[in-house]
This record gives C-alpha cells, structure tokens and sequence, in this order.
C-alpha cells in the first residue's frame, strides 16, 4: 500500500521544534509496516527532518491565492507523479474538500485538536461532509469524537467510519530509587495552561518542603507570568528528547490546563516515564493515563492539597508512579499497529452506502410537520396524522418531527427562534433513524442547509413535501404560498398539492394534486342514519389565535355565508370560525358535525381547480351531503350522485331547500359520497400515492385523481 501523509501547512518537522502532530506522524511512521511505501509530505525549513521518507512542498506564494489551495495543489501535483492508494490528512480538516475535488483514493483524516474549533470542522454541515467524503476519522481521544458528534446522529451510526487512537511515547527502564524530589510543569507558560495555578501553588509547596524542588520546561512570548523560587529553575523551550529524559528523574508532574485538552500529550509521556501526575478534569486528559490524581476543583488549593498529599505519603507516591509505568502501553509500536489495520482494512473494504432502501420497499419514513402537540390533542384530526395512519397501514416505519412544537419548546437566549435547536434534532433523530426518506408538511422552518445535510448523509434519500393552502394567482396569501411551496425545489424529489398544478400560472417541478385525505379512523360518524336538529354545518379557522378568533378578522366565507342565512331564515345553521362564534376542535368538532344533515364545503379566496381544504374530508367522510362550488371541477371524481354541485348563491340555497324537504334522497347522496370518498381518497392510497411518485414505483392502487 502506497501511502501520502499530507502534515498541516507550516508544521515544524524537525527534531528541535516538532509538536504534537509531527511527533505522532514521524513516531508511527518509523514503526509502521508500511514505512517503506510511505511519504510524508510538509513545509518546513529547518535541519534535522523526523523522517528520511520527508518531501517538502515548496510553494511560489501568491496574494491572490489562498496559500492553502496552494499548498494542497502543489500536494496534489506529487500525487500524479505517485501510485498512492491511500492519502492521510493530519489535523486540517478543510484540506478535504480540496482534495476531495481532485483525487479519488482513499483517505483518511486525524483530529488532533477539537474538531468544533477547526476550519472544516466547525458547523454540523462540515462534518456531515466528512463523514461521507472520508473512509476513516481518527481521533486522539474519545472527548474529541464526542465532540466531533454533538447535534450530529449517534457516532454508533458511525463505526465504521470512525476510530479512536491515542497517542504514543515510547516506554524505557525506570530506576525508580532515582527518582528526584522534583514536580515538573510542561507546556505554554500561559493561563490556559494553568500555570498560574501552578507558579502561585508550587511557590507554597516548595516553602513548606524545602527538600523538594520544580522544573518548568516551556515558555510562552504573548503571555508574562513570573513565578521565582531559590528551588523553582525555568528551562525555556526544549525538544522533545530532553523532556523524556528529564522525565526519568522527575516524582511529579503536573498538568493543570483550563481549557479542555483533546489529549495531552505530556501527561501520557510523564506515565510512560514512572512519573506520578496530576491532571486537571479537562477535555481527553484524563484519558491518558488510568491512575492519575485527577483535579475535579481547578483551584490553586486544589493542586496544593493533590501535590502535599503525594509528598507526605511516600507509599502512595511510589505506588502510583509504579502503576503509571507498569500499566502503559501506548508505545509507539502498539499505536502503530493500531493505525496500520485502520489501513488494511480500508484494503479489504470498500465504503459501504449506510443507507439502503429496503427490497421490499418496507420503507424508514421521517415526517417532518405540525403535529400541534402543544395543543394537547386538540388539533390531533389533522392531515399529517391521516397521512402517518396511511404510512403505517402501507407497512411503513414512521418517526415523526413535530416542527412548531420543538420552535416553540427550545426558544431561548442562544436561540431566540428555537431554529437551530429543530435542525439539530432534525439532523440527530436522521442519523438514529436512517430513514429513506422525508416528508414535509407546511416545515417551513426546515432550512435548505438541513436538507442539503440529509442528502450528503444518505445519497439515496428521497425528500416530498406536501402542500394544504390554497395557490391560485387571486386566491389569499398567494406570494407567500408560492415561496412556501418553492423554497426547497433544489432538494425535493416530489411536491404534492391540494390544487390541481397545471391551474397555476408557474410550473413546479415533478408536482402532483393529492385530494384532502379522510381516515375510517377518524371519520367514523353516518349522519346520512341520523334525524339531524341542524340542516346546514360549516366551521372554520381562519384568523384564530391560540384556538380562539382574533378581532377584526374576517374573509370573503364570512361575507358569503352572512348572505346565504340572511336568504334562508328556514334553514338551522350552525356556524362556527366566525360571527363571535368560537371555532371548535377535537372531540367537540365531531360532537357539533353529528347534529348536521348537511355541510358547506367553501374555501378561502376564488374557486381553484381541485383545490380544498381538508374540510372536505370531515364533511364526506361523515356522511353528511356536502355542497361544493363547480368551479373547483371535483365532477371529475364525483357525480350528482355522491356531491351536490353549485353555480352560485342562488343555485346554492335552491338546493339546500330541496335536499331539507328530499330527505331520502339527501341521505343516499350522503350515503354515496362517503363511500366514494372513504374508497377513493383514503389516507392509506393518499400515501401510497406520496410513496409512489417520490419514489418513482409502481403501484397496485388506482388513483382516480391521477392521469
């Protein structure tokens, strides 16, 4: 196997100034099996280079370019030159894209450092990018891969994609009779580090045990933190080398950082050296070493209590440094071997599509609408559940989103409209799920970012979305339906409208009419069997806030049906949505429809071919005789056996009279209609529908509403 390291762009390669990364790389590299096929590649100007098998990528800088293009293009140039079957990216993270583009091998990224504070890295939609666009991420420590996975799906998803490798040191004799009485601090001399902690403890440590004395290695430019004992020696910045060997001799090491280390390198030396080490509960270091003292107070008394209690118990002190280097195991041999099977298993398998639609079309459903829980069931006979019965009857499985009701719960300081909160449970249930695909309903606040996400984490997904309000060119809200409905065109495979596409004036691609769906579950009533005390049942929504009107508003059904009772002081109407009547839900809903033998279906704004709102289907499917405008063209699923038609409002009241004194006729019309609805525009064939035409499958039903 042929393998490129790319190193990040600057990293110090030599003996003198290596860091973490460079020291991983040069270590594993010099005892991999793969050392002779393998090239390093980096740019550093300095002697002594880690590695014989180094290339240095010499770069003719540009202004006009991003050095870090130039960097990975002049990578990319060797590549050409190379038979590699395997490129290795160490901690750059937004090297991938670039390379991505123009390389087709195997590849391999390093997290050195937490992923959530590098370029490339950062956003949901860059890591979701990498775990589709790289055969293996591997992290330093399980923190970092914790991190890497927050408001992402379970990194379980993801076990073949991602591994934990720790570290290394190498792992010599320890004499542990010549032990010093010394305490060391290594690292950056800053307050991120906790040298504060440190120098201010150290000075009291070192008065009240004058035997003992303390080793500072390190230094830090940018940040002033004087610390003087007559037992206190600063050595400044030293390599790599002098550190181990001043390890051999050091009782104690302390590693007090603040910020949240991915690893910590210098606690992992320090155990493989027999010294006994006190850490700080931060970030992956108490993951580098099992028998540590670990800090869970950072304070200054903290440590002085943690370094007092070793030096005057001389058995623990033995005893943990024993442990520390008995039980290390990280040596450069045993992580070498780690990483060269991460390789050879890439040899052996291909990356496997986690997601794949199921033979048998038994399908993972994600739907994704307003389900109105908040309501506590009051809004619970909707078309999102209709459409969940149907899937669910088909044989499907369904994992429901409430969208509004997860805005609406996580609405806080960090995120004042509670969107980001419900694309990070979109994006985390999808990736527990794996479902093959989501459906929309009205999930305006779903962002093109999200579903652009879903796609790269399942690139077989399939996205509908469907559509209740009305779209006409004159009808209500007509702008803001129309980018409702359009907004996500790049990522929807299937739209379906209650109107009838070729009515309006803009083509929407692969749109489909679906009727209003009903549901033997929910429309359960026969008021066609029943001696009604109303004749004439309408209800309507429209301008409710929080389940009650709003003032002032009204529309043009209210002006309508003011003039059809004002032209009919015969007929019992019971009206509700409008004229200071409160509009009804749930289970009132249905006790207020079973005392009508008829109900008006009338939408919002002018006729529209096939548009309704779901009306229709509680009015049908109760059985009820149900007058329709003809200009919304529905005699083209009914006759006048099963619908009564209307011109006008003056055809409307003639027939409403007619059917009052006709009551035979009227209740086998009702009769009729019902059935047909409940046969032709259930929720199971309304959803098989869906199915059908985002999928693109064949299906055993008819549909009477489609061509």
């Amino acid at each position: 196997m042929n393998i490129s390291i790319l190193l990040p762009y600057k990293e110090n390669f030599t003996a003198y100034n290596a860091g973490a990364v460079s020291l991983f790389v040069s270590d594993i590299n010099n005892k991999s099996n793969f050392k002779k096929t393998t090239t390093i590649f980096g740019n550093t100007e300095g002697k002594k280079i880690l590695s014989d098998n180094y290339t240095n990528l010499n770069l003719d800088k540009s202004i006009f370019r991003s050095t870090s293009k130039q960097y990975v293009e002049a990578f990319l140039n060797y590549q050409k030159k190379l038979k590699t079957d395997l490129v290795e990216v160490h901690n750059r993270p937004y090297y991938i894209k670039l390379i991505k583009i123009n390389f087709k091998k195997k590849l391999i990224l390093y997290f050195h450092n937490d992923p959530l504070t590098m370029n490339g890295s950062r956003t949901i939609s860059d890591r979701i990018y990498l775990l589709n666009n790289i055969d293996k991420i591997v992290f330093n420590s399980i923190w970092s891969k914790k991190r890497f996975f927050i408001n992402l799906p379970s990194d379980s998803s993801y076990n073949d994609k991602t591994s934990v490798c720790y570290q290394s040191s190498s792992k010599v004799k320890i004499n542990f009779s010549k032990k010093e009485k010394t305490i060391s601090f290594i690292g950056k001399l800053n307050r991120a580090k906790g040298y504060d902690l440190f120098g201010e403890t150290i000075i009291k440590i070192l008065n009240k045990h004058k035997e003992w004395n303390a080793k500072v290695i390190g230094d830090e430019p940018r940040e002033r933190l004087y610390y003087r004992h007559k037992n206190l020696k600063i050595l400044g910045f030293k390599n790599n080398k002098f550190i181990l060997n001043s390890l051999k001799k050091i009782s104690i090491s302390i590693i007090c950082s603040r910020w949240n280390e991915p690893f910590g390198r210098t606690s992992l030396e320090a155990a493989s050296r027999g010294c006994a080490v006190i850490i700080s509960d931060r970030g992956g270091l108490p993951e580098t070493t099992p028998s540590a003292v670990i800090l869970k107070r950072l304070s200054a008394k903290d440590l002085f209590i943690a370094i007092d209690n070793l030096i005057n118990n001389k058995k623990k002190l033995l005893e943990l440094q024993r442990q520390n280097h008995l039980n290390f195991t990280y040596t450069h041999k045993f992580v070498a071997n780690i990483i060269d099977d991460i390789r050879k298993s890439l040899q052996i398998n291909d990356n496997i599509n986690l997601f794949n639609i199921h033979k048998n079309r038994i399908l993972k459903i994600l739907h994704i609408t307003n389900f109105n829980q908040r309501f506590n069931g009051r809004l619970h006979y909707n078309t999102g559940t209709r459409l969940n019965n149907g899937f669910i009857r088909l044989g499907h499985n369904v994992l429901t989103i409430s969208d509004r009701d997860i805005i609406n719960k996580n609405r806080t300081v960090r995120d004042l409209n509670g969107k980001k909160s419900l694309q990070e449970s979109i994006i985390s249930s999808f990736g527990n799920f794996k479902p093959d695909c989501v459906i929309l309903g009205h999930a305006d606040s779903v962002t093109n970012e999200t579903l652009h996400d879903l796609k790269n984490m399942n690139r077989n997904l399939k996205i509908g979305q469907w559509f209740l309000d009305p779209l006409g060119k004159n009808g209500p809200d007509h702008k803001k339906n129309t980018k409702r409905v359009t907004d996500k065109k790049e990522f929807i495979d299937a739209t379906f409208l209650t109107t009838d596409p070729s009515s309006l004036t803009y083509k929407i691609k692969n749109s489909y009419f679906i009727p209003n769906p009903c549901d033997h579950s929910f429309e359960t009533l026969k008021n066609y069997e029943n001696e009604c005390k109303n004749d004439i049942f309408f209800a309507m929504s429209h301008g409710v806030h929080r389940g009650a009107l709003k003032k002032g508003k009204t529309d043009n059904r209210e002006i309508f049906i003011n003039k059809l009772i004002s032209k009919n002081k015969n007929i019992n109407f019971d009206i509700y949505g409008m004229n200071n009547v409160q509009p009804v839900w749930g289970s009132d809903f249905l006790n207020k429809i079973s005392n009508s033998s008829m109900g008006l279906n009338l939408s919002r704004g002018k006729p529209i071919k096939y548009y309704s709102s779901d009306r229709i289907a509680q009015l049908l499917g109760n059985g009820l005789l149900t007058f329709v405008d003809e200009k919304t063209y529905f005699n083209d699923f009914f006759t006048k056996d099963q619908i009564i038609f209307y011109k006008n409002l003056e055809d409307l009241s003639y027939k409403i009279n007619k059917y009052k004194k006709d009551n035979t006729d009227r209740k086998r019309i009702a009769k009729n209609g019902k059935e047909i609805y409940l046969k032709e525009f259930n929720s199971t064939k309304v959803a098989d529908y869906i199915l059908t035409k985002t999928f693109n499958f064949k299906s055993k039903n008819k549909f009477i509403w489609s061509n």
